[in-house]
């Protein structure tokens, strides 16, 4: 095993946050685990127990701003919801909106203060954190083929793209180096892969920039805003990839080297709801609490169909669930470590 980590602990770069909402009453969330404690630049929460959307701030568009992944709607400007980013957490204003249901809140450490980024043809602003392979960046479309500076130094092998200040029909999109250049998806839709060519304009990212296609492309219209989220896997931290399901209680195991802290999967071949679980909700194994990028949806316990163990070094599937493995069915999957395998204890 390697003998140093970028990353030697995930809490220090990445958090899922279990809170109970107080709704008119301001409230801090702190994400200290074990002692280790950060202040996030993305914070992305959902109600447990209550059908309600799924909200993204960050630090770069301002912590008022927020999006909901489930829907195309333009960022919102509410300074009583997420007040604050904290050095061990998040402040909630009067306004946070699920008084008495239970919470999740996910976090991760960009680089705080922004900078300007020109490695592209297309001027960006950049929050980035090189070591957990994390920028968040924001740009304005010029409805031409464009490129645009991520900070991270390596390429990209996971993107999150979304207009901020258009009400029309433009969904999230979704680049993920396991469908490569020319293919997308939608992270507030069911939808199988679909052709992307136009939104990246067939280029895969590079260590400095992204692409996107033109003109009128969702990724890049003319004088519109956008933001992106970008990941780089990060040896011992992240992960990014695919696997192919058995439909057995048997299932694949897919080798992350990590015990995993966060796990996404969305099936690519045919339509499926996006899958989130994390073992802050579920302490140990199996993980059966559901939640869900598309839609606005409580959680969800599939405690009779075990969706799959979260190991030392990976995850292993459990049941025939046709989000996460069903027969032939094809899958990408974004993970985040609660520890490198070096360090991980089994539970």
């Amino acid at each position: 095993m390697p003998t140093t980590y970028a990353i030697p602990n995930g809490a220090t770069a990445f958090a899922a946050t279990t809170y109970t909402a107080t709704g008119s009453t301001p409230q801090t969330i702190t994400n200290t685990v074990n002692g280790v404690s950060f202040q996030p630049d993305l914070v992305w929460t959902k109600s447990r127990s209550a059908v309600f959307n799924n909200v993204l701030n960050d630090s770069v568009r301002g912590s008022q701003y927020y999006l909901y992944s489930n829907l195309t709607n333009a960022e919102v400007n509410d300074s009583t919801y997420l007040t604050a980013f904290n050095s061990n957490g998040f402040s909630l204003g009067a306004g946070n909106f699920t008084n008495g249901t239970t919470m999740i809140g996910w976090q991760w450490k960009a680089g705080g203060t922004s900078s300007s980024n020109t490695n592209g043809s297309i001027t960006s602003t950049v929050s980035v954190n090189t070591t957990a392979g994390f920028s968040i960046v924001t740009y304005t479309g010029t409805g031409a083929a464009a490129t645009v500076g991520h900070g991270l130094g390596v390429a990209p092998s996971f993107m999150i793209n979304k207009v901020r200040n258009s009400g029309g029909t433009y969904d999230w999109y979704v680049y993920h180096s396991s469908l490569g250049n020319t293919s997308v998806l939608y992270l507030d839709l069911t939808s199988a892969a679909g052709t992307g060519s136009s939104l990246w304009n067939s280029t895969t990212p590079t260590s400095s920039v992204f692409s996107l296609g033109g003109p009128s492309q969702g990724t890049n219209i003319s004088a519109l805003t956008y933001v992106m989220y970008c990941w780089a896997q990060i040896p011992g931290y992240s992960a990014f990839g695919s696997y192919t399901g058995n439909g057995s209680a048997t299932g694949p195991f897919v080798y992350l080297g990590f015990r995993p802290r966060w796990v996404m999967i969305k099936r690519t071949d045919t339509t499926s709801n996006w899958v989130i679980l994390d073992t802050s909700r579920n302490v140990y194994n199996p993980q059966d609490l559901n939640l869900y990028p598309n839609l606005s949806a409580a959680e969800d316990d599939y405690t009779s169909t075990y969706p799959f163990d979260m190991l030392s070094n990976g995850i292993k599937f459990r049941a025939n669930y046709a989000n996460v493995n069903a027969s032939g069915g094809t899958y990408i999957y974004a993970c985040y470590a609660e520890n490198p395998f070096k360090y991980a204890n089994a539970r």
